[in-house]
């Protein structure tokens, strides 16, 4: 596994390597957002993982963060210093996977770094099975629905000609979707079948955050179609 980190303050960068070390094959660390944009260019098909600092000397991390987006779903995990709930709602609108605020707990760190990358790795392929849930599964792992594809085997999301970017966390909960249609699924589930033993770090408006930007992109603004709110419960999908 191959991590990228983009962190300014050097010191913090190397002992978040020298934590993750016996995680990963190796490292690589960049400064400035714009080495980190020439290093994805380059190597961005090797990386498993980004661990992404807000503040850095040429820009805000979101930079970064939306440049990644158009050209991959690979995990990230943003770091900053500033404990503010619009920093972590801004994040996760943007496409970020998961959000911590310094200082940490490098315990924490590998924690939230495995459940991100165990993930992305079953991600569509995990089993849900649980008695409290009807699971209804398509062997094949592609759904077609109107206009979209989703091949959840090659990770390939399609509305139309138009290609869908979707975060490891818009995965999981798409696949939770369609595996259970029809079906109310409440906060609480999704919330475990999203983020698992991370759930509860978890803020609540980080669901309510998630499911509007996947129907945003499944849907269109305004939505409903098939993403369903049920007012104090949870979602359906019809």
């Amino acid at each position: 596994m191959v991590i990228q980190i983009v962190e300014d303050d050097r010191s913090l960068s190397e002992g978040i390597a020298i934590s993750l070390g016996d995680q990963a094959d190796s490292f690589y660390k960049e400064i400035k957002i714009e080495n980190a944009k020439a290093g994805f260019d380059r190597y961005g098909n090797e990386i498993s993982l980004i661990i992404l600092d807000l503040n850095l000397p040429d820009g805000i991390g979101y930079d970064y963060l939306k440049y990644v987006r158009e050209r991959s779903n690979v995990p990230v995990l943003i770091l900053t210093a500033n404990d503010l709930e619009m920093d972590e709602v801004t994040g996760l609108t943007m496409g970020a996977d998961d959000f911590l605020t310094k200082p940490f707990s490098l315990a924490v760190l590998r924690a939230r770094v495995n459940a991100l990358v165990r993930r992305s790795r079953i991600s569509g392929k995990a089993d849900l099975s649980d008695s409290a849930l009807e699971v209804t599964r398509e062997k094949t792992g592609i759904y077609e629905i109107d206009d979209m594809i989703f091949d959840f085997e090659k990770l390939s999301f399609r509305k139309g000609e138009e290609e869908l970017f979707l975060s490891v966390n818009e995965q999981k909960l798409l696949k939770v979707f369609l595996d259970n249609k029809g079906l109310l699924l409440t906060r609480d589930i999704l919330i475990e079948r999203i983020w698992g033993d991370s759930g509860e770090y978890v803020e609540e408006n980080a669901l309510s955050v998630t499911v509007n930007r996947l129907r945003n992109k499944i849907e269109g603004k305004g939505g409903g179609k098939h993403i369903n709110t049920v007012y104090g419960q949870g979602y359906r999908f019809e």
